[in-house]
Formats: C-alpha cells, sequence, structure tokens
C-alpha cells in the first residue's frame, strides 16, 4: 500500500496568525500533503479573544486541539519564531498521549526550547526588560516590532505585514515550558536557518541546533519571514525533510 503524505501544520510566531503562511499552503498541497494552518488564540483574526491571562499552555491547546479534531496521524508540526515554542509543546502532549502520533517536527528561524526554558531564553536582558516595560503599558500584550527594520523585506511585503501584525498575548513571556523531553528523543527535528540577515534573538538557538547531534540543519538567505520573502525555498526544505524529496 503506498505511503500516504504526512499530514501538515503550521504555527506562526508572534503577532502573526494562519494568513502569514499563504504562500506556502498550494505547494504544499499540491505535493500530495493534507495541510493546516493555525491560528493562535489572541492572534490574527482570533485577535478578539486577547485577555490578560492567555498563556503558552492555551497556545499548545489550541495546536493539540486542532490535531485532534481533525483526527491527524503521523503530523509534522512546523512552527515559525515564537511558534517554535507552541510545537514543541503540543508534541510532547501528543506523544504522550498517543506515542508516534507526530512525525516530524520542523523549526522555521524559531525558538528549539530545552524543558524548563521560556519564550526569552534567547533574549539579552535589554531586550527582555524593554519587552516587559512595552507589554505593561499596553495590557500585557507586545505590539509587532516595524518590519521594515532588520527583515530584508520589500516594502509591499513589510506594508503587508503591518496591516495584518496584531500586538501578541504577552503573558507566556517568563512562562517556563517544562516537558518530558525523552518523548521528542526520537522525532526527526529540522531547523530552518533564515540567516541574512539573522534574527538577533535566535543566535543562541541557532548554535545550539548546530552542536546537538540529532538536528538537520538547513539554510535559507533571506530574513526572519522566509515564508513571505523566499516561499518556494522554504517549501523545498519541508518537502526535501518530510519526504526525502
Amino acid at each position: 500500500m503506498p505511503h500516504s503524505p504526512s499530514p501538515l501544520v503550521l504555527v506562526h510566531g508572534a503577532w502573526g496568525g494562519a494568513w502569514v503562511w499563504r504562500r506556502v499552503l498550494e505547494p504544499l498541497r499540491r505535493a500530495g500533503h493534507e495541510v493546516h494552518a493555525a491560528t493562535l488564540t489572541g492572534d490574527g483574526d482570533r485577535a478578539h479573544l486577547r485577555r490578560p491571562d492567555i498563556s503558552l499552555q492555551s497556545h499548545i491547546d489550541d495546536v493539540v486541539g486542532l490535531v485532534e479534531a481533525e483526527e491527524l496521524e503521523n503530523v509534522v508540526l512546523v512552527g515559525h519564531s515564537y511558534g517554535g515554542m507552541v510545537i514543541t509543546g503540543a508534541a510532547a502532549a501528543l506523544q504522550a498521549a498517543t506515542p508516534g502520533r507526530v512525525g516530524a517536527l520542523i523549526y522555521v528561524d524559531a525558538m528549539a526550547p530545552y524543558s524548563g526554558e521560556g519564550w526569552g531564553v534567547g533574549h539579552t536582558p535589554e531586550v527582555a526588560a524593554a519587552r516587559l516595560a512595552i507589554a505593561a503599558e499596553h495590557g500585557n500584550a507586545l505590539p509587532a516590532p516595524d518590519p521594515s527594520e532588520g527583515f530584508k523585506l520589500s516594502v509591499e511585503d513589510a506594508d503587508w505585514l503591518r496591516r495584518r501584525h496584531v500586538p501578541h498575548p504577552f503573558g507566556m513571556y517568563r512562562e517556563p515550558l517544562v516537558y518530558d523531553e525523552a518523548l521528542l528523543q526520537s522525532v526527526p527535528r529540522q531547523f530552518i536557518d533564515c540567516n541574512d540577515p539573522g534574527y538577533p534573538n535566535i543566535e543562541p538557538i541557532r548554535k545550539r541546533v548546530r552542536e546537538t547531534p540529532g538536528w538537520n540543519v538547513a539554510e535559507i538567505a533571506t530574513g526572519h519571514f522566509p515564508m513571505v520573502t523566499e516561499p518556494d525555498a522554504l517549501v523545498s526544505h519541508i518537502l526535501s525533510f518530510v519526504d526525502g524529496s
């Protein structure tokens, strides 16, 4: 019986929504994959649900709930930026409930935390202090940075992100993700490093995945939003890792 392509669940980073993956959805589907793009509570078209007590666990539950509702098996979780925190926690929960349910994890310029680490693990004290101060002024939500600065986006794409970005729930910033790392040891993992220019907050993770056995590392010479700036290259890396194509 022919092998069925693994379903994919795409998880955006801070300030985003399912919309940010728009340019990669159809190419992935044309390759035979069932593809779902999640929108986390308080972000994107669910921004009306934002409240101060949204936690990392809230977002993990969003992804676990999607996988369970769609009855996905051998699912590949793909996380961008902050979304790496979410897919790690979701994968551990899914594996604990049903070993083997997660087929692979793909971190797109994303956080890849050890147990006990939080979203701000790679941030300098100055960045952390600035984010905490700004979030306190905005009802425990973090406004989006200017996408025209430091992300190598065209004017049109920067304007698109600026229009669509919303403040991100911030209650989870110092919330550690505690999970059983042994649950994920057998799950294939890929890190897609977007390094031109490299997003400084991801730098410790770039180093980590190159020094830790078991990681597949791919590179795209673009900024922090490859699904916007280099969708074809991103799709190629995802398919190569998942399908061996």
